[in-house]
């Protein structure tokens, strides 16, 4: 898998304005510790997901380049935890930030992940932090926003961040009853049995 980052990196295949996203603006921005702002994913499979499809999940959303050397590593770091953790209930999304490639060229290094490649996002408080690649930003099961920096993760700080929060209950589907509901009701009085014995 990173030989296959390399081969394309160096040969210019990778890296294409494939993410459409308004940028973190002040006053727009993603809080850390507050709802995530909505998005909606559209992966190289034309398959589109939102925030709501999305609910009980943790979330990466990773800003990354073709050029960017951490960025390979970082990638690589995602897909040997997920091909490790073996979970459905971690999402990892790359969105590129290069302008040199198009998506046909980017299949193969699609193809290669444990994690899809993304053609576009939709939404607005996420984008690189300070223009700066790699961009990660998690989002717990509860659609929290727990971290939002620039910067690379290794292996081990990925698995630091990630592991703890897929150890966090899910959230109660909605709608579902709470605990108040479940509590037991007293039954009316049983009506005496009037029948006579024998009968």
């Amino acid at each position: 898998m990173i030989s296959t980052l390399i081969r394309l990196a160096r040969t210019g295949l990778i890296g294409a304005a494939l993410a459409t996203t308004m940028a973190a603006t002040p006053g727009l921005a993603a809080q850390v510790g507050k709802p995530a702002p909505a998005f909606t994913v559209t992966t190289f499979d034309h398959q589109t997901l939102s925030l709501d499809d999305l609910r009980g999940k943790v979330i990466v959303l990773n800003y990354w380049a073709t050029w960017c050397a951490p960025c390979r590593a970082e990638m690589a770091a995602f897909d040997s935890y997920l091909r490790s953790h073996h979970t459905d209930d971690l999402k990892v999304f790359a969105i590129t930030v290069d302008s040199t490639a198009t998506p046909y060229q980017l299949r193969a290094l699609a193809r290669a992940l444990a994690f899809p490649l993304i053609l576009r996002l939709e939404g607005w408080g996420y984008g690189q932090i300070g223009g700066a690649v790699p961009t990660s930003y998690v989002i717990d099961r509860a659609g929290v926003l727990r971290y939002a920096r620039a910067g690379a993760f290794t292996e081990a700080s990925f698995d630091a961040l990630i592991t703890p929060m897929l150890a966090e209950a899910p959230p109660a589907p909605t709608g579902a009853p709470s605990s108040r509901d479940l509590t037991p009701t007293a039954l009316p009085p049983r009506a005496p049995d009037r029948s006579a014995p024998g009968d």
